[in-house]
């Protein structure tokens, strides 16, 4: 099997849904609302930086990249005066379990060995220069198998993540800008990310203008030397990421694309 970028993008598609339904699904919104939290930045904050522990909100809006700083200050201010980082992490875990059980996910053979190939390569990775990811290595790993599947997924899916920052970080793109040159690359829609990300009509003209200046944007769309920067982007993301797998033969990563099956009605 040919170990190639490629390769490593093929695989964060087929295991990035089983992470992402942790930010969708009811049960785990239920689980977080439950705990306290109310209103989906809230929850989304807390539980996905919990693993940094009581971090500020500076570190956390600085890791994760792309939001509006006072999105995150708000959504973080006092999210740990009752609740502690280890209880969003156990609920946020169950949650994700219990929507991944309705979607038909067993432990039967097919999964068990799902889990133990993936939480092999999440276990292995680099941490270096990754903070949410290190953070998430002192999460202690869950022994039932639906819920390891969703720990390594999450590993791996943060691990990445981490690296597509360095890209972006690396080519120049701020995390407001990021979010405006994925429209532009047509990734996503203007309303969508604008709505989720917290622009008006200001910021994004403001950011719009400053692309453009620097060559990356013509017309609302991306130059060809954007289009160039873009394909880098995503290029150094897939080959950072390539080295997760060294830790599994081409048999096994064979096995694992086989056992890894695309989640029901994704």
């Amino acid at each position: 099997m040919a170990r190639s970028a490629v390769l490593a993008r093929r695989l964060y598609e087929r295991f990035e849904p089983v992470h992402g339904i942790v930010y969708f699904a009811p049960e785990p919104r239920a689980a977080v609302e439950d705990l306290g939290y109310r209103g989906f930045w809230r929850g989304y904050f807390a539980t996905r930086s919990a693993p940094l522990g009581k971090a500020d909100a500076r570190v956390v809006q600085a890791i994760f990249y792309n939001f509006a700083s006072f999105r995150v200050r708000k959504s973080l201010d006092g999210a740990w005066d009752s609740i502690s980082p280890a209880q969003a992490l156990a609920v946020r875990l169950a949650g994700a379990v219990a929507a991944l059980r309705r979607y038909g996910l067993t432990e039967d053979d097919n999964l068990r060995t799902a889990a133990e190939l993936l939480g092999r390569a999440a276990r292995e990775a680099s941490p270096s220069g990754r903070p949410l990811y290190a953070a998430l290595t002192t999460v202690p790993w869950p022994d039932e198998p639906v819920a390891a599947l969703w720990h390594a997924a999450t590993l791996l899916r943060e691990q990445r993540g981490d690296g597509h920052v360095a890209a972006l970080v690396a080519a120049g793109i701020g995390g407001r800008e990021s979010n405006v040159f994925h429209v532009a690359a047509g990734r996503a829609t203007k309303h969508a990310i604008m709505r989720s990300r917290d622009y008006d009509e200001e910021e994004w003209g403001e950011v719009e203008a400053e692309l453009t200046r620097r060559g990356l944007l013509e017309g609302g769309g991306l130059s060809p030397y954007g289009a160039a920067v873009k394909a880098d982007i995503e290029d150094r993301t897939d080959r950072a990421f390539l080295p997760v797998l060294d830790v599994l033969t081409d048999a096994e990563l064979e096995t694992l694309f086989r056992s890894l099956t695309p989640l029901p009605g994704r």
